[in-house]
């Protein structure tokens, strides 16, 4: 389960494994994977994460309260909010062969490992049994358009992945109270 800096630790993981796949492209000065809000526009080869959405995994609604054991006083803490970020990853720099096999780098590590889970989460999902599903989110030409005119940029080449499910623990907690006794009364019988 993850803490308020899930959504943080998501995007710095999805930095680190892009940094490790790009680095064979060039030995000596390689591209580099960044966490962006594409508010400056990168000069060296570069390919820019940006998260652009947040939303509610709509399949993880109504689940049932989490319930813990623990000796002494027991809890019930609503379940964790399971989330879906959705990322931009774009190309900036150097050559357009450069761009280009940024882009194919990025399509295979995202391919070759979709379900990051275990050793390779860190932050808040280190040592957890969270798994991230890394799928391409294919967009119609009018919804990349779009988001390319929310951020006030002209379009560009990009990849679009979702990220599901990353889930948020909920601090609404509550101690339950163990039942030690009942008495059962009955009516008298006419």
């Amino acid at each position: 389960m993850g803490d308020f800096g899930v959504v943080a630790d998501v995007s710095t993981i999805i930095v680190d494994r892009l940094n490790e796949a790009l680095r064979p492209l060039d030995p000596v000065e390689p591209p580099r994977a960044v966490l962006s809000d594409l508010e400056d526009r990168p000069s060296s080869a570069t390919l820019t994460v940006f998260l652009y959405e947040v939303a509610e995994d709509p399949t993880s609604r109504n689940r049932p309260p989490v319930r813990s054991l623990p000796p002494d006083a027991p809890t019930s803490r609503k379940p964790p909010m399971a989330l879906l970020l959705r990322y931009l990853i774009t190309p900036w720099g150097g050559s357009q062969e450069t761009q280009h096999q940024m882009i194919g780098r990025a399509l295979q590590a995202f391919y070759d490992d979709a379900i990051w889970a275990g050793e390779e989460l860190t932050g808040s999902l280190a040592g957890t049994t969270e798994a991230l599903q890394f799928t391409l989110t294919p967009l119609t030409l009018d919804q990349k358009s779009w988001i390319w005119y929310a951020i006030q940029k002209p379009y560009r080449l990009s990849l679009n992945y979702e990220v599901r499910v990353v889930n948020l623990d909920s601090l609404d907690v509550s101690e339950l109270k163990l039942v030690r006794s009942r008495t059962i009364t009955g009516a008298p019988l006419p």
